[in-house]
């Protein structure tokens, strides 16, 4: 096989379904490092490599740049965040980068509802007393939560996922607030929201949701300070990134009774989650689920071929970061 007859080698670095990898296989050379692959394992399976596909999960550092190669092309995240990738180390090198925004807003928003539905009625505490044989009957004063209709909904972030989750809970009849660098008119007219700063809008809201990217600016936004000046009863969602929020201050904000209730999906070192958010109450914790639906997830692999693809062919990719 000559150099012109050479597959292009696409480096799976965990999984993906079968709705990107089949497309890649039938063109490309797939080396897959599996759910459970460890860095080491990564390094090794990448000289030569024409492609990287990674996730929240794979750290794409300068060392498995190097170890890819002069001949790496792309690397495609299987995501839309894309914190775990070194952009400026890619950025030298020529490396295109990209996500997989729009096709997940549905899923990540309905998520974020589900959360703020369960942790504002406490469905967690309620089904875990349950569970455990001390529900003794109907109580008047037991398991009293916030009621959402006509509450304050603050949203901070309002990208695709935040204007999507702005329009679902304005069915509940209540006031939008939303921080954003810029206005954002369409959003305004069509749900009433109303731009105000952070300091307002954790003042004013009944629930927080926060669907902002991780960056150097938003790490710990939500600390001490931002959590004391939450309502007593606020709900806090995090459907985001981890490190938005810190969580040994969450978890004794609610300790504390400083808030109301938490519901997140991220967490700052996942898999791990810290002890003092298993322990805290009131905290609804789901395991990094907002994108994990069929069609969601499947048009998020499928975005992910296209992404490779396109760079592979030499042009513009349809999501490129960098």
């Amino acid at each position: 096989m000559t150099e012109t007859d050479r597959k292009p080698a696409v480096l799976i670095a965990r999984r993906l379904l079968p709705a990107g990898a089949d497309r890649l296989a039938a063109r490309c050379e797939l080396r897959q490092g599996g759910l459970n692959v460890t860095a080491d394992e990564l390094l090794a399976l990448a000289p030569g490599v024409d492609a990287i596909v990674a996730d929240p999960t794979v750290p794409v550092t300068e060392e498995l740049l190097d170890a890819a190669g002069e001949g790496l092309d792309v690397v495609a995240n299987y995501a839309v965040g894309y914190d775990n990738i070194d952009l400026d180390a890619c950025r030298s090198r020529g490396v295109a980068v990209t996500n997989t925004p729009g096709v997940l807003t549905n899923a990540t928003a309905e998520l974020a509802l589900a959360l703020t539905l369960a942790a504002a009625r406490l469905t967690n505490s309620a089904e875990a007393e349950l569970r455990r044989g001390r529900w003794r009957g109907w109580d008047p004063g037991d398991m009293l939560g916030l009621e959402l209709s006509g509450a304050t909904f603050g949203v901070v972030g309002l990208g695709r996922i935040g204007s999507r989750y702005a329009e679902l809970v304005s069915g509940f009849g209540g006031r939008t607030l939303y921080v954003a660098p810029a206005p954002k008119a369409e959003a305004e007219k069509a749900l009433g929201a109303s731009r105000v700063s952070l300091e307002e809008l954790l003042a004013e809201s009944d629930v927080v949701s926060l669907h902002a990217p991780a960056t150097a600016e938003t790490e710990h936004m939500i600390s001490t300070a931002e959590l004391d000046a939450m309502k007593t009863h606020a709900v806090l969602v995090n459907t985001s990134r981890g490190s938005l929020v810190d969580s040994e201050a969450l978890a004794k904000a609610l300790a504390d009774s400083v808030i109301g209730a938490a519901g997140l999906d991220v967490y700052e070192h996942e898999p791990g989650v810290p002890q003092h958010l298993l322990d805290a109450p009131r905290c609804v914790l789901l395991p990094h689920v907002g994108s994990a639906t069929t069609k969601a997830r499947d048009a998020m692999a499928a975005l992910v071929a296209d992404n490779v693809l396109a760079v592979l062919d030499g042009a513009e990719p349809p999501n490129r970061v960098v």
